[in-house]
């Protein structure tokens, strides 16, 4: 059993009204009881009308799992109580962000001094993948690599379609409003961690940030953590793609890190090359092609996701993580959720329809005693 390559899930969740369909900005109703419930692994975000929870550090998916969905229920049944309801999705169908209310908090009224209109716009939810990495300076490396393989997870995980009542065309808008923040997309590569870290004190001399927290690119070390934090992707609307995706960065992980163990490269790709593969992905998700640039030419996104998941199977059992693994063939069978809200608007033409779906979709397959606020032993 490969060790070492722990992994954290976060998740932000609205806060929806099941009656009007609407976002409601009433976190603190949750929130009180919530952490009595979960301590700290329940938290406020910027927007009132959000919520995040996270995991523990867990040794294996199997904990993340057990852990990500006792925390998905327990969160739902707390909205229950108070007639709301949580939807796991990158954006909402219809509400604007102008209706919403900021939570009140001297970081994130520092934030909106810094940032203004493009921080107060941010409704946007999105998930978080921490996999353990010890040495920083193999982080470093296998961040680079792993650069490579990021648009193609943004693509499995597309779930906002709809942006203030309009179909936008693109699978991830998401992807779009959260690249006018500062120091966003993907990141260029680094010949070692010191190169990293002279990079960040820079930044922190010249007053651009206070600490690297304010570096929000789609992987990053964390800088506080020795993880690599995974960013990019939407929030998955049904809880088994989310565990199919922390189990999928896990494996890239520990596959670059076993390659760089036995002294074999990966070729690296400057950011604009990657960035051309993340538009993509942002624009059709799974139906589209992206750049195979080794090859020079365009493969549909399905054959590269079939051949990134040939790419990690020799660390798959190590791992114990090949059932979570081959869940990713289901998501590339059915669709992503955002592939799922466009259909059901195409049949009913009403967005309320779409947001009733992700009600229903958010807490599929989470255990009924944990998503009526029951609390676990």
């Amino acid at each position: 059993m490969l060790e070492g390559f722990t992994l954290g899930i976060e998740e932000e969740f609205q806060i929806v009204d099941p009656q009007t369909r609407e976002l409601r900005s009433h976190v603190s109703e949750i929130l009180e009881e919530g952490r009595m419930l979960l301590g700290e692994q329940v938290k406020p975000e910027m927007i009132q009308s959000m919520i995040e929870v996270g995991t523990g550090i867990c040794k294996n998916i199997e904990e993340a799992r057990a852990d990500i969905t006792n925390l998905r229920g327990q969160l739902a049944g707390l909205a229950r109580k108070n007639n709301l309801a949580i939807v796991a999705a990158s954006t909402h169908p219809i509400s604007h962000w102008q209706d919403q209310k900021i939570f009140d908090d001297k970081r994130y009224e520092l934030l909106i001094e810094e940032i203004q209109m493009v921080a107060r716009s941010l409704l946007i939810f999105g998930l978080h993948v921490h996999v353990g990495v010890r040495d920083p300076e193999r982080g470093i490396h296998i961040m680079n690599a792993a650069r490579y393989f990021l648009p193609h997870v943004l693509a499995l995980t597309t779930s906002s379609p709809f942006w203030l009542g309009i179909n936008t065309g693109l699978k991830s808008y998401r992807s779009e409003v959260f690249k006018k923040f500062p120091r966003t997309d993907i990141p260029d590569h680094f010949d070692s961690y010191s190169s990293f870290t002279r990079y960040v004190d820079l930044l922190v001399k010249t007053g651009c940030i206070d600490n690297g927290k304010k570096i929000w690119w789609d992987v990053r070390p964390h800088p506080f953590f020795p993880t690599l934090e995974f960013r990019i992707c939407d929030v998955p609307t049904r809880v088994d793609d989310t565990i199919a995706i922390a189990a999928l960065f896990q494996a890239i992980v520990a596959k670059l890190d076993r390659l760089i163990e036995k002294n074999l490269g990966f070729r690296l790709y400057r950011r604009m090359l990657i960035q051309e593969n993340k538009w993509r992905a942002v624009r059709w998700g799974l139906d589209g092609k992206m750049i195979d640039f080794g090859k020079q030419k365009e493969v549909p996104v399905r054959d590269l996701i079939h051949e990134l998941l040939e790419f990690v199977d020799e660390v798959l059992d190590d791992l114990g993580s090949r059932k979570e693994v081959e869940h990713i063939h289901t998501i590339l069978e059915r669709g992503t959720s955002a592939d799922e809200q466009l259909k059901v608007y195409a049949e009913r033409n009403d967005l309320r329809d779409v947001v009733d779906m992700l009600i229903e979709r958010t807490v599929e397959n989470v255990p009924q005693e944990l998503s009526l606020g029951a609390a676990t032993p």
